[in-house]
């Protein structure tokens, strides 16, 4: 069976997208699996998590609204801006030791390109204040043969109990890991299982309690965990995003075409299989004239 995400607009079936899923029990028992979920992929910015584990264990000092910020794809809200700030001063620096690329924020009203308006500055601000912790080099912090980058690696490796296939350059230019789909359900599932007080449930507690500093007011990401209590949600580029809930419940989903409209029913999905139903989930109208004329849907054929 495989699942395929339809776009259709006045009665017609415009697009189709095709879908990996993969979602486990509590135990971390397969529940329903569609694709190839045991070969490399590229989980993008769904690593988050991992990557600012691996800082707290070298020395990352960061709770509550900021340590949620440091795993975020942050839409450039001002507050999310202000956090990336925040958490540079408490290391000494500023924005002008970020080096991931320059960017426009999602939020329009700002108009200005800006290292700090970049998505992913949240995480490199903590990859700084990583470094700044340790006396590690600042000025080559991304590349892979540095001590952070090497303690993220171990950390990817350690939970996702696989070795790293490749790496890669994501977009904002720091380390990117491929492990598979099972690997990332079963590192994600870490979080909320981790000890009362570890850096694991400092994750998840932050993610739960904050979720519009992990993404935006107005991300579908945010709406899910406000909907599902419980819920750790980190969405990922080219359609991949990764969720655990309280009891160790797990889920990972993979949109084949990378577009990411079709990602949030297709996790919808994954949380219907283990028995969570999202009241009022979040869609992505599909507008003609600036008024909705249709509907995503998923299909499984």
């Amino acid at each position: 069976m495989s699942l395929v995400v339809e776009v259709v607009r006045s009665g017609f079936v415009e697009s189709r997208h095709h879908a990996r899923m993969l979602t486990v029990d509590a135990d971390g028992r397969v529940v329903e699996a569609h694709g190839e979920v045991h070969v490399p992929v590229s989980p993008r910015s769904s690593m988050k998590p991992l990557q600012v584990l691996g800082m707290l264990r070298s020395g990352l000092d960061l709770t509550g609204e900021l340590l949620a910020l440091a795993c975020a794809s942050h839409s450039g809200e001002p507050f999310h801006v202000d956090g990336a700030r925040k958490i540079l001063a408490g290391a000494g620096l500023d924005e002008s030791a970020l080096r991931c690329p320059e960017d426009y924020p999602e939020d329009r009203t700002v108009t200005e390109q800006a290292r700090v308006h970049m998505n992913c500055s949240g995480k490199h601000a903590a990859m700084l204040a990583t470094c700044a912790a340790n006396d590690w080099p600042l000025e080559t912090y991304l590349e892979p043969s540095h001590p952070l980058q090497r303690a993220i690696r171990a950390t990817v490796e350690e939970l996702t109990g696989e070795r790293v296939a490749a790496t890669g350059v994501d977009g904002c230019g720091a380390p990117l890991h491929f492990v598979s789909m099972a690997g990332t359900a079963r590192a994600f599932r870490a979080f909320p299982l981790g000890e009362a007080g570890s850096y694991e449930r400092r994750i998840h507690e932050a993610f739960t309690a904050h979720p519009e500093w992990t993404s935006g007011t107005r991300r579908p990401e945010a709406a899910l965990m406000r909907a599902v209590p419980g819920l750790l949600l980190k969405a990922g580029a080219e359609g991949f995003e990764a969720f655990a809930l309280g009891d160790g419940r797990a889920g990972v989903v993979k949109v084949e075409d990378g577009a990411s409209r079709a990602r949030t029913p297709v996790t919808v999905a994954a949380l219907g299989s283990l028995g969570v139903e999202v009241p009022d989930p979040p869609v992505t109208p599909v507008l003609g004239g600036g008024s909705p004329v249709g509907e995503l849907r998923l299909q499984r054929t």
